[in-house]
């Protein structure tokens, strides 16, 4: 790890991926990644731009991303992994791309396992032939 001051167009830049994801602009992802950016990116706190995406429920740009070869299962600095996130707010299209995608139910704490049970989404256990 350096200690050097990262750029500040470098950061603008990511905050820009970072806000896309947010905001499920697929198309400008789409950009941002064939001009370079790593598909699996992460901010300050360990959310990848799939995280992002899936926690707010855009199944355009999580698709576009898992088409892109994120990594579905990388979990973020607090051990959450994306279709945990998906379950916790209950965005079935997004829980059902990660499910197709061969998210790992069991992955990261609370798990997609525990939050469907939470949540009583057996159906979402279904995905993975669980219930």
């Amino acid at each position: 790890m350096t200690d050097e001051p990262i750029d500040p167009q470098l950061q603008e830049i990511a905050q820009r991926v970072f806000d896309a994801a947010r905001s499920g602009e697929a198309s400008t992802l789409a950009a941002y990644l064939d001009a370079g950016v790593p598909v699996n990116l992460t901010n300050g706190t360990g959310d990848t731009l799939v995280m992002l995406a899936a926690y707010h429920g855009h199944v355009e740009a999580v698709q576009l991303l898992i088409d892109r070869g994120a990594d579905v299962d990388r979990l973020n600095d607090r051990g959450q992994s994306p279709v945990a996130g998906a379950i916790f707010k209950g965005e079935e299209a997004v829980v059902r791309a990660l499910a197709a995608a061969g998210a790992d139910p069991r992955a990261g704490h609370p798990t997609a396992v525990d939050a469907a049970a939470m949540f009583g989404r057996e159906d979402y256990l279904a995905l993975w032939e669980l219930s």
